[in-house]
Protein backbone atom coordinates (compact mmCIF):
# COMPACT_ATOMS: atom_id res chain seq x y z
CA UNK A 1 0.00 0.00 0.00
CA UNK A 2 2.84 2.40 0.87
CA UNK A 3 4.53 1.75 -2.56
CA UNK A 4 1.00 2.48 -4.28
CA UNK A 5 1.05 5.78 -2.28
CA UNK A 6 4.09 7.05 -3.42
CA UNK A 7 3.59 6.14 -6.60
CA UNK A 8 0.47 8.24 -7.06
CA UNK A 9 2.30 10.83 -5.04
CA UNK A 10 5.06 10.87 -7.84
CA UNK A 11 2.24 11.25 -10.21
CA UNK A 12 0.67 14.22 -8.56
CA UNK A 13 4.27 15.59 -8.15
CA UNK A 14 4.73 15.42 -11.59
CA UNK A 15 1.69 16.93 -12.92
CA UNK A 16 1.63 19.72 -11.01
CA UNK A 17 5.03 20.31 -11.81
CA UNK A 18 4.27 20.10 -15.73
CA UNK A 19 1.23 22.00 -15.27
CA UNK A 20 2.97 24.86 -13.22
CA UNK A 21 5.62 24.32 -15.70
CA UNK A 22 3.20 25.20 -18.86
CA UNK A 23 1.76 28.10 -17.11
CA UNK A 24 5.34 29.31 -16.45
CA UNK A 25 6.15 28.87 -20.73
CA UNK A 26 2.97 30.06 -21.59
CA UNK A 27 3.31 33.57 -19.85
CA UNK A 28 6.93 34.04 -21.66
CA UNK A 29 5.98 32.82 -24.93
CA UNK A 30 1.95 34.20 -25.69
CA UNK A 31 2.09 37.33 -27.57
CA UNK A 32 -0.47 38.99 -25.13
CA UNK A 33 -1.80 39.95 -22.12
CA UNK A 34 -5.15 38.12 -22.53
CA UNK A 35 -3.42 35.19 -24.01
CA UNK A 36 -0.84 35.32 -21.00
CA UNK A 37 -3.49 35.81 -18.19
CA UNK A 38 -5.10 32.70 -19.74
CA UNK A 39 -2.00 31.03 -19.25
CA UNK A 40 -1.09 32.47 -15.99
CA UNK A 41 -4.70 31.02 -14.23
CA UNK A 42 -6.11 27.77 -15.56
CA UNK A 43 -3.01 25.31 -15.51
CA UNK A 44 -1.85 26.87 -12.69
CA UNK A 45 -4.68 26.13 -10.60
CA UNK A 46 -4.52 22.20 -11.72
CA UNK A 47 -1.52 21.94 -10.96
CA UNK A 48 -1.78 23.90 -7.56
CA UNK A 49 -4.40 20.89 -7.12
CA UNK A 50 -2.08 17.84 -7.60
CA UNK A 51 0.87 19.48 -5.58
CA UNK A 52 -1.99 19.54 -2.94
CA UNK A 53 -3.06 16.27 -3.48
CA UNK A 54 0.64 14.77 -3.35
CA UNK A 55 1.24 16.56 -0.46
CA UNK A 56 -1.91 14.93 1.58
CA UNK A 57 -1.15 11.79 0.00
CA UNK A 58 2.46 11.24 1.07
CA UNK A 59 1.70 12.82 4.69
CA UNK A 60 -1.21 10.65 4.85
CA UNK A 61 -2.75 12.93 7.83
CA UNK A 62 -6.94 13.31 7.77
CA UNK A 63 -5.92 16.66 9.43
CA UNK A 64 -4.55 18.17 6.58
CA UNK A 65 -7.57 17.62 4.63
CA UNK A 66 -9.09 20.57 5.43
CA UNK A 67 -5.94 22.92 5.29
CA UNK A 68 -5.11 21.77 1.96
CA UNK A 69 -8.82 21.65 0.85
CA UNK A 70 -8.83 25.88 2.07
CA UNK A 71 -5.49 26.39 0.64
CA UNK A 72 -6.87 24.88 -2.94
CA UNK A 73 -10.25 26.74 -2.58
CA UNK A 74 -8.94 30.11 -1.94
CA UNK A 75 -6.67 29.67 -5.14
CA UNK A 76 -10.05 28.93 -6.83
CA UNK A 77 -11.66 31.40 -5.90
CA UNK A 78 -9.15 34.36 -6.21
CA UNK A 79 -7.34 33.84 -9.45
CA UNK A 80 -10.30 34.15 -11.95
CA UNK A 81 -11.59 37.51 -10.21
CA UNK A 82 -7.78 38.41 -10.28
CA UNK A 83 -7.65 37.40 -13.85
CA UNK A 84 -10.54 39.25 -14.54
CA UNK A 85 -9.26 42.76 -12.90
CA UNK A 86 -6.14 42.03 -14.61
CA UNK A 87 -8.20 41.69 -18.04
CA UNK A 88 -10.45 45.05 -17.42
CA UNK A 89 -7.50 46.76 -16.27
CA UNK A 90 -5.42 45.83 -19.46
CA UNK A 91 -8.46 46.43 -21.74
CA UNK A 92 -8.94 49.82 -20.77
CA UNK A 93 -5.26 50.47 -20.80
CA UNK A 94 -5.16 49.39 -24.71
CA UNK A 95 -2.65 46.72 -23.40
CA UNK A 96 -4.19 44.61 -26.29
CA UNK A 97 -3.99 43.65 -29.27
CA UNK A 98 -7.68 43.71 -31.27
CA UNK A 99 -6.49 41.80 -34.71
CA UNK A 100 -5.72 38.35 -31.82
CA UNK A 101 -9.32 39.06 -30.57
CA UNK A 102 -12.08 36.85 -32.18
CA UNK A 103 -15.23 38.76 -30.26
CA UNK A 104 -14.46 42.29 -28.49
CA UNK A 105 -18.03 42.38 -26.75
CA UNK A 106 -16.52 45.52 -24.72
CA UNK A 107 -16.10 47.85 -27.81
CA UNK A 108 -19.69 48.86 -27.83
CA UNK A 109 -19.79 49.39 -24.05
CA UNK A 110 -16.74 51.42 -23.63
CA UNK A 111 -17.58 53.12 -27.24
CA UNK A 112 -21.07 54.42 -25.29
CA UNK A 113 -19.13 55.16 -22.50
CA UNK A 114 -16.95 57.72 -23.88
CA UNK A 115 -19.80 59.14 -25.99
CA UNK A 116 -21.57 59.99 -22.96
CA UNK A 117 -18.93 61.41 -21.45
CA UNK A 118 -18.05 63.85 -24.00
CA UNK A 119 -21.20 65.26 -24.49
CA UNK A 120 -21.82 68.52 -22.71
Amino acid sequence: MDALLDVLTAICLLGGALMSLAAAIGLLRFPDLMSRMHAATKPQVLGLFLMLAAVGLQLRAWSLVPVLLVAWLFQLLTVPVSAHMVGRAGYRTKHRRPELLSTDELHDVVAAVVEDRDEP
